[in-house]
């Protein structure tokens, strides 16, 4: 019976450590769907080696492996966590890749009555709770506060704020309708259009880019960057496209 990864991944902390051919990645919760696929596609290719994944929060992530968690790929939604990664000593910079992009999408709920069709909507009376991920952790959060200051309503906007504890979180609020409007990246939205309807795509000061790093501590650097390499590639570049993300 193969365990899911993350109840894998718990339970290879609590015994030690990862078997020889066990390959873990920690990704952005962004990345599930996606890196799902990848994950399928390179045992395909490499028979031997078992990938477990485990998807949080970035900063979530790093705070994993720089607690001693065992990760040998390390794939953020954003440059600051990645940033921080090299800072705490958690990856190895030299294999630091930009591997794809993404875009900030304001969504409301199906069939919402809510006239929204863009950011500055959400000053309106009528909108009482909007949901995005926690800046202080959550690159799609600060996605949305950087994007939101540069048009002037983050005040106005973060008063009404749900914060979430990663962007699969916030979309999930606005699927089951829980808040009046949300800010996810646009390849998840595109995983419930029928609960949810992009009322906005929202430019952001810097593009989304996700890097990718093997983690300092892996035991296992050459089979990591080989998972980072197939990534890279024109077959992981084709799932990931497939799953909406478009190239760095």
């Amino acid at each position: 019976m193969r365990l899911r990864p993350l109840v894998a991944l718990i339970l290879i902390i609590g015994s030690g450590g990862a078997a020889a051919a066990d390959l873990v990645v920690s990704a952005a919760s962004s990345l599930t769907d996606a890196f799902q696929a990848v994950g399928k596609a390179y045992e395909g290719k490499h028979p031997g080696t078992h990938v477990l994944l485990n998807f949080a929060a970035s900063d979530v992530l790093l705070r994993q492996i720089a607690s001693g968690a065992p990760a040998d790929v390390f794939a953020s939604a954003d440059q600051t966590a990645m940033d921080k990664a090299v800072e705490a000593k958690a990856i190895e910079p030299a294999t630091r890749q930009d591997f794809a992009s993404n875009r900030l999408v304001l969504i409301v709920p199906k069939g919402s009555k809510a006239r929204v069709t863009s950011p500055v909507d959400l000053k309106a009376d009528t909108i009482k709770r909007v949901a995005y991920g926690d800046p202080a952790s959550v690159p799609v959060g600060r996605y949305t506060k950087a994007a939101l200051e540069q048009q002037g309503l983050w005040d106005v906007v973060s008063a009404k704020g749900v914060l979430a504890q990663n962007v699969r979180q916030s979309l999930d609020y606005v699927a089951r309708g829980e808040v009046d409007a949300g800010f996810v990246f646009a390849t998840d939205a595109s995983i419930v259009k029928d609960k949810v309807e992009v009322a906005a795509t929202v430019p952001t000061p810097k593009p989304i880019t996700y890097p990718i790093a093997v983690v300092a501590a892996s035991k296992q650097a050459r089979e990591a960057a080989s998972f980072e390499a197939f990534v890279q590639s024109p077959e992981g570049r084709g799932i990931l496209a497939g799953f909406g993300f478009q190239a760095p």
